[in-house]
């Protein structure tokens, strides 16, 4: 009767299986010829020669990079060549003070940027550190120890447990004697995959080069060497990423813009000098290269380099003292415009270590009771997480573990007898004394199959089903059976230990965090499906997950995967390829990618990505291809850099805003006024107005500013458009002043000189008050420190004119105090006026309202394009919400019915 009871059950309940989805390692026809070697004698020393004529070494090919080359690049882009060229036309005429000034500036900022990102490593040379130096080889018949790089393929390599496994390699079932062996290998490929379980390993299975042999020893055959690895192909994906960063191409936008205003306006001055003054001594090629080159170091912001380096530095440094480290400088800045951060899960949001998670319990037995029968199966000093993780959590829950004062021990038991794990029956067994009654009793742990459905419980519905159940999860479950009172024979079921690697407690804060600053977060993993799925509703992330064969599926189109990538909340199952095409695919898409990661499977999307972020713990692989290095747990930290870098975007978009309207009002005065009346500033004046006012906003590094809620992003057509048209009314007011001063006071030329000087100093670089945030001035105050640099710079440039400091040999008389308060009050006045421009133009800027204002073909597909899109959005939003509903719903309705 019990037989067919037990049948009934077996019939009704059965063990769901869930295969391990694994990346296939495909061998060519040709290597696979290659590969039967026999493991008895292994290769010998003219195959190996031929093999390594044909393959090469075991390594990963080095790029190293010299360190002056490196430096010299520094001095390129467009606003370099053009600072260069006036370095070395002044001292073609022998201007000296501008010689100098031009090369300090350039030295500085070229200083740096080299200083901050020196500290960077290679990343090949650090994924070359992750090989193992030394193998066991048969070659010649003969066990051999040999170097790693000498390996090739068709060699027969010993692996035992902690070897790192040195190339790619086919398990062979054969022990290292040549005896067949059925053992499983258990695998750490964590560092590679990012799964967060051993994987078991049988004959045929491909182990891959850099995992770690937890369990097991076995002969296997070599496959694949050097680049051609599943680490060589990351590296290749390393070493092919070398572009343009984000802010350098928008830093190269601006740049292009002044340059070329700057060349055509002081070129035609230059020409228009040149015909006028022909045959007297101003119209020498010398004296009127200098006026114009005085006239060009004044226009272009030479100081914008060092200015922007200089604030991204100091910005480094705060991060530094909130655990992030800054290797490459422009990080910070990209990091601001972040709208997509993809995390891998393992180490990053999760622990990476297994946990105890909620168990299920037969009636009649309780968590403390699981916990204390599987410490007593439990192997001591057994190297095997699956052993930690219930040695730990014993130890770190039941009172009786807590309060011994022997750890080898527990109190009231003695274990007279112990069954390691057994591969072929999957236990652990033990026999128990219970010192209190003196009676004993057996304990066993091990795979479900093996406690719930074989002999030693007679099988048990309700496990079944909270296996299934488990695993649907993707959690990794352990039966845990007692042996009956007086007989050692009977097992009886205690429950169910279920284990997960699990998030951080900090990781779901983290990642509401960043939606509140409008950053999305997409978790990639190399683990299974069902376990990426549970671990991202456990951190409140929608539970849309893609499999990686998403990314290369050929019957779906490029812009069709696209949408799929950017909808999902995460992938799973994917390999550094996967993970590298995803963040390609998102830039594609005009996205910034932000991409953290700690392992060697990382390696190639952090160096793809706009920013790199290396977690702490990381391998030397992923610290050497971010940007960005984090030193504490986690990934709370990077809610600081992303507010660090935003308050540091604010910081250089108030720069550039001012400095491109100072430069392009003084280009159209300057212009304007030479043609015209003739008239050209003092070269000392010039000069004093270029080293005072960028010297004064070095210090914009400390200013407060307005963080924003959404990702940053450089506007190029609205900061030259503003720009510009703040440069006409500055324009206006210093027209006003020149004919005012002139014509109606009469002045003299030279106390037009002190005048205009005075105005040009002091207008300009006022308006920084009003571009240091989108809104009204009187929103934000400025920081104490900058508002003083700023006025005491105008101060002194107050006293060189009331007083004429430089003197008539230079062209200057003293204006006088009340020429000179009245001019640096309206200045000061006159910014709050422009700061009402500013502002109501902002409001009203869109991309629809330039592609109607100026309707270009291209702004016109764009903006239909844009108006498209959004449509599809709305619309897409609509389906998917209703998908996610209907996806929650029955999720309940199916825990309910568990």
């Amino acid at each position: 009767m019990d037989e067919k009871n037990n049948e009934k059950i077996k019939e009704s309940a059965k063990l769901e299986e869930h295969e391990h989805v694994e990346h296939e390692d495909i061998i060519p026809p040709e290597l696979e010829a290659l590969l039967h070697t026999d493991p008895r004698t292994g290769l010998n020393a003219a195959e190996i020669d031929e093999r390594q004529k044909t393959f090469g070494m075991n390594e990963l090919p080095e790029r190293k990079t010299n360190p002056f080359l490196k430096f010299l690049r520094y001095f390129t882009g467009p606003m370099s060549y053009l600072i260069e060229m006036a370095c070395v036309l002044s001292a073609l005429v022998s201007d000296w003070l501008d010689f100098g000034l031009i090369l300090a500036l350039l030295l500085v900022n070229a200083g740096i940027g080299y200083g901050e990102e020196r500290k960077a490593e290679s990343a090949l040379a650090a994924l070359r550190q992750t090989l193992a130096l030394k193998t066991r080889s048969w070659r010649d018949g003969k066990l051999q120890e040999i170097d790693v790089r000498a390996l090739v393929p068709g060699d027969v390599i010993v692996l035992r447990i902690g070897d790192i496994i040195p190339a790619d390699a086919r398990l062979l079932g054969l022990g290292v004697n040549g005896e067949q062996s059925e053992a499983e290998l258990q695998i750490d490929q964590s560092a590679l995959t990012g799964e967060s379980l051993p994987v078991a390993k049988i004959k045929g299975s491909t182990v891959y080069s850099s995992s770690i042999v937890k369990q097991g020893q076995q002969l296997a055959v070599v496959t694949k060497t050097g680049t051609q690895t599943f680490i060589g192909r990351a590296a290749s994906l390393i070493a092919i990423t070398a572009e343009q960063g984000h802010f350098q191409k928008v830093i190269n936008k601006i740049a292009n813009v002044l340059v070329v205003s700057t060349v055509l306006l002081v070129g035609i001055v230059l020409a228009y000098q040149m015909i006028k003054y022909q045959g007297t001594p101003e119209g020498d090629w010398r004296v009127v290269v200098k006026n114009c080159l005085v006239l060009t170091v004044a226009a272009i912001p030479v100081g914008l380099p060092t200015v922007m380096s200089v604030t991204m530095a100091v910005g480094a440094k705060q991060l530094s003292r909130k655990k992030v480290i800054v290797k490459r400088l422009t990080a910070i800045e990209e990091l601001a415009s972040v709208s997509v951060l993809c995390s891998d899960k393992t180490g990053t949001l999760t622990l990476n270590e297994l946990t105890f998670d909620e168990p299920y319990l037969a009636p009649g037995y309780t968590s403390d009771d699981i916990l204390l029968y599987s410490y007593l199966a439990a192997e001591p000093g057994a190297n095997d997480p699956i052993e930690s993780a219930v040695r730990r959590a014993a130890e770190d829950t039941l009172d009786v573990l807590q309060k011994r004062e022997d750890s080898h021990s527990v109190p009231g038991y003695k274990v007279t007898a112990f069954q390691p794990f057994n591969p072929v029956t999957k236990m652990t067994q033990a026999t128990i004394l219970n010192l209190k009654n003196d009676q004993h009793f057996r304990v066993a742990k091990g795979a479900p199959q093996a406690i719930v459905i074989i002999e030693l419980v007679g099988g048990n519905d309700d496990a079944v089903n909270a296996v299934n159940a488990l695993a649907r999860r993707g959690l990794r479950a352990l039966g845990v059976a007692k042996s009956i009172p007086n007989d050692p024979e009977k097992f009886e079921l205690v429950g169910m230990i279920s284990l997960l690697d699990p998030p951080r407690t900090d990781s779901a804060e983290t990642i509401r965090d960043c939606n509140s600053l409008g950053v999305e977060v997409k978790m990639i993993t190399g683990d299974q499906h069902i376990i990426a799925k549970e671990v991202a509703g456990r951190m409140g992330m929608s539970r849309v997950i893609l499999d990686a064969n998403h990314l290369v599926d050929p019957s779906k189109s490029e812009d069709e995967v696209t949408e799929h990538c950017k909808r999902a909340d995460g992938f799973a199952q994917v390999i550094p390829e996967h993970k590298y095409r995803v963040v390609e695919l998102l830039q594609n898409k005009g996205l910034l990618v932000g991409m953290t990661g700690d392992g060697v499977n990382d390696a190639p999307a952090l160096k793809k990505a706009d920013v790199g972020i290396a977690v702490s713990g990381c391998t030397d692989a992923a610290r050497s291809a971010a940007d960005i290095v984090l030193l504490a747990p986690g990934l709370s930290t990077i809610i600081d850099g992303i507010r660090v870098s935003r308050a540091i975007f604010q910081r250089l978009r108030s720069y550039a805003l001012y400095r491109i309207t100072s430069t392009i009002h003084f280009l159209m005065f300057m212009f304007v006024v030479t043609l015209v009346e003739d008239w050209n500033m003092p070269a000392i004046l010039l000069i004093m107005i270029c080293v005072l006012n960028d010297a004064a906003t070095l210090v914009i590094s400390v200013d407060n500013t307005q963080i924003s809620t959404k990702p940053d992003k450089w506007r190029i057509g609205q900061l030259l458009t503003l720009s510009t048209i703040l440069s006409v009314f500055l324009a206006g007011l210093s027209f006003g002043h020149f004919y005012v001063a002139r014509d109606i006071f009469h002045v003299t030329p030279y106390e037009l000189n002190s005048i205009m000087y005075l105005h040009i100093s002091s207008a300009p670089h006022f308006t920084i008050f009003s571009t240091r945030l989108p809104g009204f001035w009187w929103e934000n105050m400025p920081h104490w420190i900058f508002f003083v640099c700023v006025i005491g710079t105008q101060i002194l440039a107050l006293l060189f004119s009331v007083y004429g400091v430089f003197g008539e040999a230079h062209g200057v008389a003293p204006c006088g105090w009340a020429w000179g308060l009245a001019v640096l009050g309206i200045s000061f006045v006159y910014f709050m006026i422009l700061d009402v421009v500013k502002v109501y133009v902002l409001r009203i800027w869109s991309f629809g309202l330039t592609a109607t204002l100026c309707p270009t073909p291209g702004r016109k597909a764009k903006l239909a394009s844009r108006l498209a899109e959004t449509k599809e959005k709305e619309y897409s939003d609509k389906l998917w919400n209703k998908m996610a509903i209907h996806v929650a719903a029955h999720e309940l309705e199916y825990g309910l019915r568990q």
